[in-house]
């Protein structure tokens, strides 16, 4: 039951108020949830729509309990995160209830859009095992070799510690961000130069032969 541990939550993570510092500090390098297009995430067997999307936030909103994903139908949820760049992922911290509804592996999948659960019984890029961890204070850290151009990022969530259902509050993700160029190059350059000529027709008719 989410109240009745709440006290013992508040006493377990008290300590990071004393250390301030080292709260800006991941903060500032837990800040990929601003590069992910949030338009598009996908989580499936949510149990309410769109409360997927609300547990990739700010650091020190981590242990806010208001906003949560729980899952619906058994305990599975998958996570399609797409990104508005390329990320080197380099961390991730995952927050859950100090119980049995906390996840107890993730599992990762790069650039692999649109996945649903019979993709997710696929090898995964790698694998972690979780420990319960309600306040945010274990770092996982993926291999930079594999996980070093991502554009998509896919998190399954196939199994928690013996409960129904899996319920997670938080979902960091530490790296660096670099703009996707390769993506429309060649479409600014045409709209850089819209075709306001007098040979418009012809240009036209250009297109048209060198397509067929």
């Amino acid at each position: 039951m989410p109240h009745g541990h709440s006290h013992n939550h508040g006493q377990d993570c008290g300590h990071e108020a004393t250390d301030v510092d080292h709260a800006l500090e991941m903060g500032i390098e837990y800040s990929l949830f601003k590069k992910i297009d949030l338009d598009n995430l996908e989580c499936l067997n949510e149990e309410l729509e769109g409360s997927g999307k609300k547990v990739f936030k700010a650091y020190e909103n981590r242990l806010n309990h208001t906003d949560f994903v729980q899952s619906d139908a058994d305990e599975e949820l998958l996570f399609n995160i797409p990104f508005t760049g390329n990320i080197k992922l380099k961390g991730i911290i995952i927050v859950g209830a100090n119980d049995n509804t906390h996840p107890n592996k993730v599992r990762l999948f790069k650039n692999r859009p649109k996945m649903n659960f019979d993709d997710a019984r696929s090898k995964a890029d790698q694998e972690f095992e979780l420990t319960r961890d309600p306040c945010g204070e274990i770092e996982y850290s993926p291999k930079v070799v594999t996980f070093s151009s991502v554009h998509h990022l896919s998190l399954h969530f196939p199994s928690n510690f013996g409960d129904d259902a899996t319920r997670i509050y938080y979902i960091g993700l530490r790296g660096e961000f670099s703009e996707s160029h390769y993506h429309g190059v060649t479409i600014c350059t045409y709209e850089a130069r819209p075709n306001v000529s007098d040979h418009k027709n012809e240009s036209y008719d250009a297109v048209n032969r060198t397509i067929q």
